[in-house]
């Protein structure tokens, strides 16, 4: 940590929570904060937002926690929907039948566009966005956060999150190891218009296609393609690269460079792959990239941020609030850094999956054999969606620590009672209460409600805490997750 002068006073807080950061996991942690009344101050370095319409893909797994917020519909509308067959390492294969979610399908949407939607939800929801300010340093104590912004100016906060990327500023002032490994090979990608026509890339990409797995050129437009292309080495991934450099790689790979011309955006990105060694060092927390890295294959960067956001908001909302069991913050790293290792270990598999060379080519076509199994498929979807995530609350049904499905209740839909993020009671038997926890949990009574166990209490992230009938069994289990 950055020391500050000496003397830096020590008042009243201005905040209780700076993020720095406003990209997918920061807007989504700041609208999730101010759910609960929490003064939330969020400092964007970048003046600007990004203007390059690169498209992400929304998985299972986040569409449902947008539903959860009433957010969904509004994201749609700006998205395009696609099955959710062929994340794994882009092996063709069609997506399982049965997908356990109201929600089964990718939505795919240029990135500025999902930060505008989260970070306009989190304004509209009380926190105040500044950008063009970026923290230069900090310094903790027992009551809070200084943190010294590049300016010069100093504010005092309850808790700050680093939710500023891959070099964040936050993570290296804090002194947490990002241990992994560095880039070894580098990939191009971006939009662009070609001369040639669609007939000569169809030929050249069924020539390449089955070689180079990192190599494609697929139509977003008339004349305008996705180009994705493999470098002949490593760059510093600050710089972005030229078309030059597109021209240069598509000709060393496919002998021509189709004409490229005109680009809309370009990029490139590496196969870094690391993980924070801790998620808290006192009051001060990771999440999204500064936490983690990984190569893009799966498309799963953004929504395990925004994951991240949702299990950490309601949690550090709870400690400032005052309620929240001494170690419910601890719970944050105990879920969600497992859930990161995963992540980095898919997508190191994929990685070598996508080689030319023979042994993961052959391995590569094995697996697209075992994909014909419909549980192998099923398996590696749920992965990469996240909805295969169990979070560890101790022995009980397999559905203990799962995330529950969006089914129908007598009030409509399930997900539409979570939209304050605050805890739920589902309750079949009718005879049971939230007695003292009602303030920050609540009760629904539905004999028809379709589940296959008495009654379920679920956190405001929607993972199932408890199973059961018995009251005095429920009321350890409030205690332990809501104070």
């Amino acid at each position: 940590m950055k020391a500050l002068p000496k003397g830096t006073p020590v008042d009243s807080p201005n905040f209780d929570v700076i993020i720095a950061g406003c990209g997918p996991a920061g807007a989504t942690l700041a609208a999730e904060l101010r759910l609960h009344d929490v003064r939330v101050l969020v400092l964007e370095k970048e003046t600007e937002p990004v203007s390059f319409a690169r498209i992400v893909g929304l998985h299972i797994r986040s569409l449902e926690l947008l539903a959860m917020r009433g957010l969904l519909e509004r994201v749609r509308e700006h998205g395009r929907q696609r099955p959710a067959a062929g994340f794994f390492a882009a092996i063709a294969k069609p997506a399982p039948e049965g997908l356990d979610s109201a929600h089964a399908y990718l939505l795919g949407i240029p990135q500025p566009v999902i930060v505008r939607l989260l970070e306009e939800h989190a304004i509209q929801l009380g926190a105040e966005v500044r950008r063009g300010r970026a923290v230069a340093g900090f310094e903790q104590d027992d009551d809070g956060v200084t943190v010294e912004l590049a300016d010069g100016e100093q504010l005092r906060t309850r808790y700050l999150v680093g939710c500023d990327g891959a070099r964040s500023t936050v993570r290296k002032l804090l002194g947490v190891g990002f241990p992994g490994e560095p880039s070894r090979t580098e990939t191009l990608m971006g939009e662009m218009e070609v001369k040639a026509s669609r007939e000569e890339i169809a030929a050249k990409m069924a020539e390449l296609g089955g070689i180079h797995k990192s190599f494609w050129l697929r139509p977003v437009g008339e004349k305008v393609y996705s180009v994705v292309v493999p470098a002949s080495g490593v760059s510093d991934r600050a710089e972005s690269p030229t078309l030059g450099d597109f021209e240069q790689e598509l000709r060393a790979i496919a002998g021509t460079d189709f004409g490229v011309h005109s680009p809309r955006w370009l990029s490139r990105f590496g196969d870094a792959t690391r993980l924070a060694e801790s998620y808290r060092v006192g009051r001060v927390l990771l999440a999204g990239d500064a936490a983690h890295i990984h190569p893009p294959t799966g498309g799963q960067g953004l929504n395990l941020g925004v994951q991240d956001a949702f299990n950490l908001g309601w949690k550090l909302a709870a400690r400032i609030r005052g309620w929240a069991p001494e170690t419910l913050l601890d719970t944050y790293q105990a879920e969600r850094h497992p859930v990161a290792a995963d992540v980095l270990d898919n997508t190191r598999a994929q990685m070598e999956l996508s080689s030319p060379e023979p042994g993961p080519r052959a391995v590569r076509r094995l697996l697209t054999e075992l994909m014909d199994f419909t549980e192998v498929n099923r398996y590696l979807i749920e992965k990469i969606t996240a909805i295969d995530i169990r979070y560890d609350f101790g022995e009980g049904p397999d559905l203990l620590g799962r995330r529950l499905r969006d089914i129908d209740v007598k009030q409509g839909r399930l997900y539409d009672l979570l939209r304050h993020g605050r805890g739920l009671l589902l309750d079949r038997t009718e005879r049971l209460t939230t007695g003292g926890w009602s303030d920050r949990v609540d009760h629904v009574a539905d004999p028809t409600a379709g589940l296959d166990v008495p009654c379920v209490l679920l956190r405001p992230d929607g993972h199932v805490a408890w199973i059961g009938d018995d009251q005095r069994d429920l009321d350890e289990h409030l205690a332990r997750w809501f104070g």
